[in-house]
């Protein structure tokens, strides 16, 4: 491999992909990486077996609640920082790069790879909180931005707001950064798929050792957690809506089958391969998900076009104090939603990041960051602004469940709720179902993808079983902790994966600037030529 500069670079080291690998049963794996990770895993989930779930549940929010209320201050600034930082790359000459070399040539067309980040990003979260939290914040559910009077119009009009707030620019900057600093040591620099190489130009040689190998084992425990806690509380939410629209009931049963459904479909799509699998899938849920957009616009054009120029507004006008922790009053709400956001989307990171980097050559930095940020934040915006301004509107004009209740009773069935009001509202609720189940499938498929990588020493080419392994094991801690103690157990897990991103947010922020010191490296040397040919 022809490198542009060779400092940082594999070459810069006696280091061999895979070296420390060993070969077992048919697999390819780190031999520290993948022994502490699965211990690790396991003896969690012996802990909650020995332990009260609510009780560790309780403690476990205890720490969490601690966590989020007195380093608020670590989430907002980090999420804040790694915008200016995605914003100034862009901008500035190290935008001109080239991820792979100026050579290189994309894997993906650009549909096919915004469907699969979108998928792998937050494509459940939009199906779930779409309508969800905009109704939360308008009625005072726990909280209301910046302590707006609700059910009023500047309760709307902030509702809608902070919900893209939550999943727009500032979101995809804490993703689409770490995915970049990955994708940039992997393709223009040579070393391994991991999060230990993001660091090379910072601890140089001891990222090969055993402080690398932390680095690594931190990150797919937070990714296999994360993983396991999407699936337990995604069954639950989707075996509440199959409950609603069928007639079903909603039972611990009901909620591990549709895991094992999605276990079973997503190892399918694994032996398709990334373009039989994922990509297919991903494009097909995106072109489902628009249809469902658009359907549901055209029902609702006034409602839908009034509610998106507000929640634009709304965004544009509170970006800055909300992006703010101090001299706050509605720390409540703060705490509850913004920082609990920004937590999980740095502990999401290390699994969006792995995946996007993976399937990101080709692409200029520039058109990475554009492509990251603006387009999702688009889709996010629409997609918010339309089912929440629907919801509120039905909240106003007192229509079905949310306008009889006047907000949230159940909140994994408020959006079911609010397509009950429309005569197709089984069709509606049907196609959901769907939306929610093959984003799991593809979440599940990428996650496996990703951990598998992350415990082979940074391979990208390894073993079919190993794929399979790891999203069996992620599904089956999600089922073992379903059954323990239902969704305790599960929020349990997913207070863990927060507490977790705090350490986290500090190794984001060294991740972006070792990323500009690595890309620094590509444009002093063309300075330097200039210099001495004058």
């Amino acid at each position: 491999m022809k490198f542009k500069s060779k400092k940082y670079s594999i070459e810069s080291t006696d280091y061999q992909v895979g070296q420390d690998n060993i070969f077992k049963w048919g697999m390819d794996v780190h031999n520290t990486v993948f022994s502490v990770s699965v211990g690790l895993s396991i003896l969690f989930i012996m802990a909650l077996l020995v332990f009260s779930p609510a009780d560790a549940k309780a403690a476990i929010d205890s720490v969490k609640g601690a966590a989020l209320s007195h380093f608020d201050f670590v989430f907002m600034w980090t999420a804040n920082i790694m915008l200016i930082f995605a914003i100034g790359i862009a901008f500035s000459p190290l935008g001109k790069i080239r991820l792979g070399g100026d050579n290189a040539t994309t894997d993906y067309s650009t549909i096919s790879w915004v469907s699969m980040l979108f998928a792998a990003g937050m494509g459940i979260g939009l199906i779930f909180w779409g309508v969800a939290e905009p109704t939360a914040f308008y009625t005072d559910w726990f909280g209301t931005p910046l302590d707006v009077a609700p059910f009023t119009p500047e309760a709307r009009e902030l509702a809608l707001g902070a919900s893209v707030f939550h999943w727009g620019f500032h979101a995809w900057a804490i993703y689409g950064m770490t995915a970049l600093s990955l994708a940039y040591f992997v393709y223009n620099k040579g070393l391994p798929l991991s999060m230990r190489s993001v660091f090379y130009p910072i601890l140089g040689d001891k990222v090969w050792g055993k402080t690398g190998d932390v680095i690594d084992i931190m990150a797919v425990l937070v990714i296999l957690f994360g993983l396991a806690t999407s699936l337990g509380l995604g069954g639950s939410q989707a075996a509440s809506g199959i409950s609603h629209v069928f007639g079903f009931e909603n039972s611990i049963y009901l909620q591990l089958t549709i895991i094992l459904v999605i276990m079973g479909l997503a190892i399918l799509s694994v032996v398709r391969g990334m373009d039989g699998g994922v990509k297919l899938l991903s494009n097909i849920n995106m072109i489902i998900a628009f249809v469902f957009l658009g359907f549901i616009s055209i029902l609702n054009f006034t409602t839908v076009l009034d509610s998106l120029v507000t929640g634009v507004v709304g965004y544009v006008k509170n970006i800055i104090p909300l992006s703010q922790n101090s001299g706050r009053e509605d720390t409540t709400w703060l705490h509850g939603w913004t920082v609990f956001y920004w937590a999980w989307w740095i502990a999401y990171a290390p699994f969006f990041g792995m995946f996007v980097a993976r399937i990101s050559r080709g692409r200029t930095v520039r058109e990475f960051l554009a492509c990251v940020l603006i387009i999702p934040t688009l889709v996010t915006t629409a997609w918010m602004s339309f089912f929440g301004g629907i919801a509120i509107q039905q909240i106003i004009d007192k229509v079905g469940q949310l306008g009889t209740e006047q907000g949230i009773t159940d909140v994994s069935l408020t959006l079911f709720y609010m397509l009950d009001a429309y005569p197709m509202g089984d069709i509606l609720s049907i196609i959901a179902v769907i939306l929610i189940i093959v984003f799991f499938v593809t979440t599940l498929d990428s996650g496996s993808i990703v951990v598998d990588s992350m415990t082979a020493g940074g391979k990208l080419e390894l073993p079919m079983k190993q794929k399979i392994v790891w999203a069996v094991i992620s599904a089956v801690i999600a089922m073992v902790m379903l059954w323990i103690g239902g969704t305790d157990s599960i929020k349990a897990l997913q207070s863990v994966t927060i507490i977790a991103a705090l350490p986290f947010a500090i190794i984001l922020i060294l991740a972006c600037i070792s990323l500009v010191l690595g890309m620094f490296t590509e444009v002093k040397k063309p300075q330097l030529n200039r210099k001495q040919s004058t």
